[in-house]
């Protein structure tokens, strides 16, 4: 039978185990750390990261990490480096190996090549003694006093360690190279982020014909039947030459029949509001989203400098 208190306290030992490890690396963060930034900060071609099993498996994370944040890299697997893959890396590149043990036989196979090729090796170990910390540029800390299982033996600490020394690496080198928000949403155009960070208002607004428009003489009725028409919940009043005036909204038309005024005669102008929260075209869709929700309506004039109307961006087309 299962028991409860042990799974809770297991679960508790492990993640207090793993937090001191990271807490371990804080002194690590030296002259050594600073060489290996600059030394990739430098690197004119990619950063290649390799590393087998479990170490691997963190490899291709850190490679991706450094890929999406301004660092072109990529995994490579190191048996399949022995077998002609290691023809991808150049003499301007930098190789990342990651060994706990410093001690794995198909890295330091590829030691000839890349000593051969002159670039600089970064290694990520646990034994500053080892084989591979020996024979590398720069070798990074990522031991760990004891893994948190039971055994001691299962890869928990030791990989959660190497994991946050690349994390270290990707974000110093970010801070270094400036990057922004625009650049992270390059790397990112197909997920939610991407959409958040890149999508502007000018790319969803409604356009030309499908922007509600009357002018500030039309009578109520007419402008009902374009508010119907466009199905925005709203319309624009403009000039003949399409500059703004105000808008006139379901709420407006709330208020209006409130006050009892005949709609097939009393004019926009007298009921329209004359100062409605406009955008640019420019803007994220993100800060059209945020105007909206601050002063809470469902619905923006997209303006130009001079406040001529060039669309209207609905909390609908946001969502």
């Amino acid at each position: 039978m299962t028991n409860k208190k042990q799974l809770k306290q297991r679960a508790l030992t492990v993640i207090q185990s793993e937090a001191q490890a990271i807490t371990a690396l804080l002194s690590r963060i030296d002259s050594h750390f600073i060489n290996a930034c600059e030394i990739l900060l430098q690197c004119k071609g990619h950063v290649i990261v390799t590393g087998l099993g479990k170490s691997g498996h963190i490899g291709r994370k850190i490679a991706a990490t450094f890929a999406s944040t301004g660092t072109p890299a990529f995994f490579i697997h190191p048996s399949e480096a022995n077998h002609g893959d290691i023809g991808m890396i150049t003499p301007n590149d930098v190789v990342i190996a990651i060994s706990n043990s410093g001690e794995t036989l198909e890295l330091l196979s590829l030691l000839p090549a890349i000593t051969q090729t002159n670039i600089p090796l970064i290694t990520l170990t646990g034994n500053k003694s080892s084989t591979l910390a020996q024979r590398a540029t720069i070798n990074l800390n990522i031991s760990a006093d004891q893994e948190a299982c039971p055994l001691g033996i299962v890869p928990t600490c030791s990989t959660t360690v190497t994991l946050v020394m690349g994390d270290a690496l990707a974000v110093s080198l970010l801070d270094a190279r400036e990057f922004t928000k625009k650049d992270f949403a390059k790397f990112h155009p197909g997920g939610d982020l991407g959409r958040r960070l890149l999508l502007r208002v000018e790319d969803i607004m409604h356009k030309g014909e499908k922007i509600p428009k009357v002018n500030e003489s039309d009578v109520l009725s007419k402008v009902l039947l374009e508010m119907t028409q466009k199905t925005l919940g709203m319309t624009t009043v403009v000039t003949d030459k399409n500059k703004l005036l105000g808008i006139y909204t379901d709420g407006d038309l709330r208020r209006t029949l409130d006050q009892g005024l005949d709609i097939h005669k009393a004019t926009v102008k007298k009921v329209m509001s004359t100062n409605p929260i406009t955008i640019s075209s420019s803007l994220l869709a993100s800060e059209a989203l945020a105007l909206m929700e601050k002063y809470k309506i469902t619905s923006l004039v997209v303006v130009d400098t001079q406040r001529y109307v060039k669309g209207v961006i609905h909390i609908h087309d946001l969502f």
